[in-house]
């Protein structure tokens, strides 16, 4: 776990600073997610950027429910480990509920995702302080050794089960670059970055590492989700799996409406740029990109039905979510490396655009290796989804502005998308690839 945060951290730090480093450099790009890789990579690398990472929002939604699912399972059985008949039945009450809650208003929507983020983190910090007054040196060192009872696995394989985890964990951190437009100052995208970046990895390290310090290794890989709710219970008995639920519900709500923000924004702002089709540019009379967020959550709602299958769904969609945002990463990353290069935004500060250019080669090469930590199995999935996106919504826009479909390299991009989806699709019907 200490080995995966470190390149974690290491690999989103870099990343984090190429968001800042194009904030100021490139002030003219809104909704930089998406924006930077088609002013980098041209028109069909922009669309799979927005795309993937709209998709990768949405199957973190479905992820949400799964969890909230989970942790209500712990006390109402019915509720199974997130995706049985009742769990999804809730799950689309709720999707619909924060559906017509958000097309009153985002203004609305906005402040009562502050105060859920202000309610969150109070037992968050609570159970990380309880678990630090119950400290024992000698099972953490014993776990950071290995541990008893632990299946036999190479430290490789360790880390590399733990990667997509730490990718999920960071997600959002690029969200001020998402909201850039409605930004004062364009250095207040770079610091928000940064800033979120800090504040994410001081908490997660702690919930990750201090389970180690009150209990073996192999308790705490039996945990159920969630997993702090049943590591607290360890040090204070029942009452703490209650509190810390009850926070992770809250919690997860409240990231579920931030998200469900960011999947109409990215939609809309695609729009906006003729990435996307021009239906989903219109807003209603709140100001809320209303048919963004229908498409959104209709795809939510599909997905969260499809669980009712899936063997693990849990770690499905927090495996998929994270596959999905990567591409995007590897393309403002990319950009960060070529902006950098050509010295555009630097003047004659030759020695800062070295520094940046360094940066941006560490986040892209995170990138690629997160991708092979993926497997095969995972990208191919994602691949199958890049299909329907580019034959409705890329062909949509495409022929809505009457210019050609793909350049030459770009249709290549597409054929390669293409074999990996049918690859993909062929591993589940033949039952190699379950889900």
């Amino acid at each position: 776990a200490i080995i995966a945060w470190l390149i974690a951290g290491t690999g989103m730090y870099a990343l984090a600073r190429v968001f800042q480093a194009l904030a100021a450099r490139k002030p003219d790009i809104d909704a930089g997610v998406f924006a930077y890789a088609k002013a980098g990579f041209g028109d069909y690398m922009g669309f799979l950027s927005a795309f993937g990472y709209w998709l990768g929002s949405i199957l973190g939604n479905v992820f949400y429910w799964v969890l909230i699912g989970a942790t209500l399972g712990k006390f109402f059985p019915v509720f199974g480990d997130g995706s049985s008949a009742v769990a999804i039945g809730v799950s689309l009450v709720g999707i619909w509920a924060f559906h017509f809650m958000i097309l009153r208003g985002i203004e609305q929507a906005t402040f009562i995702n502050f105060v859920v983020t202000i309610a969150k983190i109070v037992p968050i910090l609570a159970a990380l302080l309880l678990m630090l007054l119950a400290f024992h040196w000698d099972t953490f060192a014993a776990n950071f050794w290995g541990g008893e009872g632990m299946p036999e696995k190479t430290l490789v394989a360790q880390v590399r089960d733990t990667m997509l985890i730490t990718v999920f964990v960071f997600l959002g951190i690029e969200g001020a670059s998402v909201y850039s437009r409605f930004a004062r100052t364009r250095a207040d995208v770079g610091t928000a970055t940064i800033l979120g970046f800090v504040g994410v990895t001081g908490l997660m390290v702690a919930v990750t590492l201090l389970p180690y310090a009150v209990m073996p290794q192999a308790a705490v890989a039996g945990l159920r989700q969630p997993s702090l709710a049943s590591a607290l219970a360890e040090v204070v008995g029942p009452w703490g799996s209650v509190f810390i639920s009850v926070g992770v519900l809250v919690s997860v709500l409240g990231a579920y409406l931030a998200w469900s923000l960011i999947c109409a924004e990215v939609l809309f702002a695609a729009a906006k740029s003729r990435d996307m089709p021009r239906l989903f540019s219109e807003e209603n009379r709140n100001r809320v990109p209303a048919n963004a967020l229908w498409l959104s959550n209709i795809v939510v709602s599909l997905f969260v039905i499809s669980t009712y299958w899936s063997q693990d769904a849990f770690n499905l969609m927090l495996d998929l979510t994270s596959v999905s945002a990567l591409l995007p990463y590897l393309l403002v990353a990319g950009y960060g490396v070529l902006i950098a290069r050509r010295r555009e935004g630097y003047g004659a500060d030759g020695a800062e655009a070295g520094r940046d250019q360094f940066i941006a080669w560490v986040a892209a090469f995170y990138s690629v290796v997160m991708f092979v930590a993926a497997g095969l199995e995972h990208v191919m999935l994602v691949a199958i989804l890049l299909i329907p996106g580019t034959l409705i919504l890329y062909v949509w826009a495409r022929r809505e502005q009457g210019v050609r479909l793909f350049k030459p390299v770009e249709l290549v991009i597409f054929l390669v998308v293409l074999v990996g989806g049918l690859v993909g699709l062929a591993g589940l019907l033949t039952g190699r690839i379950v889900p």
